[in-house]
């Protein structure tokens, strides 16, 4: 039986003002860091001693060094980003993930600001759909839940929408199902609809104040357009998301992808391997994946387990899905 290695490590801090910032209010921070590496983090003044199994410890130090490094640049250190460092530093040494990842964390520039806050990448693929939102006018956000692929889309839209670069935002989702039989619910189109676009409107109001996000809605600056109400539109100086895309019939998909207009710009996101559509008829977003890939100018970005920023559990539920979905596709294969 291999002996476990303890290590005890200590930290210094240089910044007397910034050091209750990296603690958190009643060391809440070093709590969390404890909680999440199963080390133990004792702090006396601008000092922090680390004790733990030695990869835990190696962790430990690797995090407060990134959230110390954010503080340096003036950005916050909060819950969400404590448990971004740790995942990021989670990640299997030795393929560069965990160092890439950790450094576009720390690169305001590698982010997306909105009125309410700057957001940046946590993940190497979550960096690379950041650099695909700016440069690409059709955008394909693929991966999992908790992956960030909505989130992110909605903050590059409202960035754009702040820097006059677009009138309005588009918001579309299929509801209900890819049929979208909308009329046997209560109320007008807006409420019938609302509920299935609620994590959309959950990333607008992390981005922008409340009466502005109201404002936006009553004047049409932000839209809320079924999937199915798109038809026969052309979506110019505008910037449209396709939310839960992979329940999208192909005829649908096509319709949606041509109503792109002059500076447009269309964001579609979806989990492939999420299709709620009848047993036969072939996902609108696997359609697009398969006929769009080699496009010059279609931006195709795939997020996956590593991408998950939710809480931790989220991500090894994830991971235990796929693994099941793989073994089902070995033992077709075998049969």
């Amino acid at each position: 039986m291999t002996a476990v290695r303890d290590r005890s490590v200590a930290l210094t801090f240089a910044d007397n003002r910034l050091v209750p910032m990296l603690y958190g209010e009643h060391d809440s921070n070093l709590a969390r860091i404890e909680h999440q590496l199963g080390v133990t983090l004792s702090s006396r003044g601008n000092r922090v001693t680390i004790r733990g199994e030695d990869a835990a410890a190696q962790k430990a130090v690797a995090v407060l060094n990134a959230l110390w490094e954010r503080l340096e640049k003036g950005l916050g250190v909060g819950g969400a980003e404590i448990d971004a460092v740790v995942h990021m530093a989670s990640l299997p040494p030795g393929d560069g993930a965990a160092t890439a990842a950790m450094e576009s964390f720390n690169r305001p520039e590698n982010g997306i600001r909105t009125r309410m806050r700057l957001i940046v990448p946590r993940t190497v693929n979550q960096t690379a759909y950041i650099a695909a939102l700016r440069g690409c006018e059709l955008v394909f956000g693929l991966g999992p839940a908790g992956t960030g692929k909505t989130y992110l889309a909605v903050a590059q839209a409202v960035a754009m929408l702040t820097e006059g670069r677009v009138d309005r935002i588009i918001l579309s989702r299929p509801a209900v199902e890819a049929g979208e039989r909308l009329g046997f619910l209560p109320g007008d189109m807006r409420e019938k609809v609302d509920p299935y676009l609620r994590p959309l409107y959950d990333a607008l109001f992390d981005m922008l104040p409340a009466d502005q996000v109201a404002k936006y809605l009553e004047t049409g600056t932000i839209e809320v357009a079924p999937l199915a109400f798109m038809r026969g539109r052309t979506l110019s100086n505008a910037f449209v998301i396709l939310d839960e895309a992979q329940n999208t019939t192909a005829m649908q998909m096509r319709m949606f992808l041509t109503r792109l207009g002059e500076n447009g710009y269309m964001v579609v996101t979806g989990d492939p391997s999420q299709i709620d559509l009848p047993t036969g008829v072939r996902s609108g977003l696997r359609d697009a994946i398969d006929i769009l890939e080699a496009v010059e100018g279609v931006g195709m970005v795939r997020l996956d387990e590593r991408d998950v920023v939710r809480h931790h559990l989220v991500t090894r539920i994830v991971r235990a899905y796929e693994t099941l979905d793989r073994k089902a596709r070995e033992a077709r294969e075998e049969s």
